[in-house]
């Protein structure tokens, strides 16, 4: 019996070779290359001013990359379309650090806002949607643990419960990759582990990519299945938790050595979130 082996899937995000340029003195990304699975949940480390931010606006093209390429599903991002570039970002979800929302509009009007990009301009402006995607946002709502707030204005929740609302927006667009901006970084630990168990779940039961920027490297290190490291614009880390050694973490964010590799893991744990700050 001849035995056919199986050839792997393509990668469903490819970064090559990006650079992005916003002025004359040093790139914001510099030869950045990487490729994403289905389904994984990569987590994005460095320190403030590294890349990261640019480096998820470049994917779904709300920064234009000055060099390189972005593909997404096989389909090179930069040479879309303005209406093929408006049904990919319907693909690809988008989480904020300061949650982008409309506050004077209730929770479930807000998530419903995830629906705008697979509608007219007409329907998207006059609030049309109908009785399958209100009840998509309501059961989505209820697995953020948030059906006591369906018709509760946004200003009066809180941080926490505000991006939970972000999750929901973009989870109502039945997206293949979510780009989570440091969606934790205004948080409490409790709100954090919250949202983050959250994504967590989202990306095994549903499927989709996860790309995170996170400042806490412990958080990082307990939820990720890869971890890429930024600094000056440049790709300097890319592998498993389990690769992330204390040299490795200074190598990232350009700090002295304080811990070994010979102390047990929770220590080595602890010790790395003073990289988070």
């Amino acid at each position: 019996m001849t035995r056919v082996s199986q050839v792997p899937s393509p990668p469903q995000l490819e970064i090559s070779h990006v650079v992005k340029n916003y002025d004359r003195a040093k790139p914001a990304l510099n030869d950045v290359s990487f490729s994403v699975r289905k389904g994984e949940f990569v987590a994005v480390i460095g320190p403030s001013g590294a890349g990261k931010s640019t480096l998820l606006r470049c994917i779904n093209r709300m920064t234009e990359v000055s060099g390189g390429e972005v593909r997404f599903e096989g389909v090179s991002v930069g040479r879309l379309d303005r209406n093929e570039l408006k049904r990919l970002r319907s693909k690809i979800g988008m989480i904020f650090q300061h949650y982008n929302l409309v506050d004077r509009l209730t929770v479930i009007e807000n998530v419903l806002h995830g629906r705008l990009g697979s509608k007219s301009t007409l329907d998207g402006v006059l609030g049309r949607y109908s009785r399958d995607e209100k009840q998509q946002a309501m059961d989505v709502i209820t697995m953020l643990g948030l059906s006591d707030h369906v018709y509760q204005r946004c200003d009066r929740l809180s941080g926490g419960e505000k991006q939970r609302v972000g999750i929901g927006r973009a989870l109502v667009q039945d997206p293949k990759m979510i780009l989570c901006d440091e969606p934790i970084a205004s948080l409490d630990p409790n709100a954090s582990r919250i949202i983050m168990d959250h994504l967590k779940t989202f990306a095994r039961t549903m499927q989709i990519t996860l790309i995170v920027n996170l400042h806490q490297v412990e958080v990082a290190l307990k939820y990720s299945d890869r971890i890429l490291g930024i600094n000056n614009g440049r790709l300097v880390f890319d592998g498993g938790p389990e690769e992330l050694s204390s040299e490795r973490i200074s190598q990232i964010y350009e700090t002295e050595i304080v811990a070994h590799e010979e102390l047990p893991r929770p220590e080595r744990v602890g010790l790395r979130a003073r990289y988070a700050n």
